[in-house]
């Protein structure tokens, strides 16, 4: 009997510290983008660091603007442990003072210096490029070459097909604005020629503008949309689900879209979560992203495994090549003004 109890008391205790292991278990909350970034990060990025850190990883889904918004709404309580924006939101998020900074280790001392993002309080996990998008079945149905400037977007014969992302809600949009706006002669600090021609040229061929990409999915396969601003990345993702659509380097260049990430200021598990902030930027890491979702690394010691990734690598660091680096200095210390008046100027 006697050892009847003793095996039962030391039934409990091994499931008492069971419950108490599990129970231990943290949770880190991500802000970051839904669709492609969100299903290849859950599916093939956080469960190796979910395992190793007995941690689990809840993604709050979100635009750049919209996580920004929620943890600035939460700066002195973060409801949130590390958030992924695109590069120019970041810059302000860090002048918002939401950014820690980020800790030496030797993932953040391999990937590009470039993805390096001022006094280290962010850094680009994915870096990608804003470029041309075109409805392939639009352009064979009509005997129409490929694009390659950005001025094709002001191509008579695209009247009512290009759908343009609003440059007041989307990095996409506000890319092509820019890029158009350099065209004309102005640069990040001069937006006169480019609030000035964009009507007459660009924006006669406008069908739709829209806050997002979300759309461009049903518009392209309505034949709606012929032509947009987006990345290789998301193209890619498009054509995996069997819709026309090809990506082309404009020859004025492609614009530097970094996804940055940052742990941010005050979170309730900062060590856990620069950890997480370093995996992110480690090979192994970086490589998973390319090969489940073409997530292009910062750390140049990524590579791919399948023949088509490296192809499409290849690519990639082609494009990179000549890509345009915008001034986010200039350009965050009047985006509040542009987006005035590209709302009521542009989209009336």
């Amino acid at each position: 009997m006697k050892s009847i109890h003793a095996a039962l008391a030391a039934s409990i205790a091994c499931l008492t510290v069971a419950g108490s292991a599990h129970a231990e278990t943290k949770t880190l909350y991500v802000g970051m983008n839904g669709g492609n970034l969100e299903r290849t990060f859950t599916q093939a990025v956080f469960p190796a660091f979910e395992k190793a850190n007995d941690v689990k990883i809840v993604v709050v889904p979100g635009t750049s603007s919209d996580i920004l918004a929620k943890a600035t709404a939460a700066k002195d309580a973060p409801q949130m442990n590390l958030m992924f924006l695109d590069d120019g939101i970041m810059y302000r998020a860090i002048g918002l003072g939401l950014c820690e900074k980020l800790k030496e280790s030797p993932e953040l001392a391999e990937v590009d210096k470039a993805a390096r993002m001022k006094d280290d309080m962010a850094v680009g996990v994915n870096m990608g490029m804003t470029g041309i998008a075109y409805n392939t079945k639009l352009f064979a149905d009509n005997g129409w070459a490929a694009p390659t400037s950005w001025m094709d977007f002001a191509d008579p014969k695209f009247a009512d097909k290009v759908v343009f992302q609003s440059a007041s809600a989307s990095s996409f949009g506000l890319h092509a604005f820019l890029m158009f706006n350099r065209i004309q002669g102005g640069d990040e600090t001069n937006v006169e020629p480019g609030f000035t021609k964009f009507g007459e040229t660009i924006g006669k061929n406008v069908l739709e503008y829209i806050p997002s990409s979300a759309k461009i999915s049903e518009m392209t396969q309505a034949g709606e949309a012929a032509i947009f601003p987006l990345t290789p990345t998301a193209v890619s993702t498009l054509k995996a689900q069997n819709i026309p659509v090809e990506y082309a380097q404009p020859k004025e260049g492609s614009v530097v879209l970094m996804y940055t990430a940052c742990t941010i200021a005050k979170n309730s598990e900062p060590e856990l979560t620069q950890k997480l902030a370093a995996y992110l930027l480690s090979a192994n890491a970086q490589s998973a992203a390319l090969d489940a979702g073409d997530v292009y690394p910062s750390n140049p010691k990524a590579v791919a495994s399948t023949p088509e990734g490296k192809v499409k690598l290849d690519a990639f660091q082609t494009y990179m090549k000549t890509a345009v680096v915008l001034d986010w200095d200039a350009i965050n210390a009047k985006r509040a003004e542009w987006n005035s008046r590209w709302n009521k100027m542009i989209e009336q």
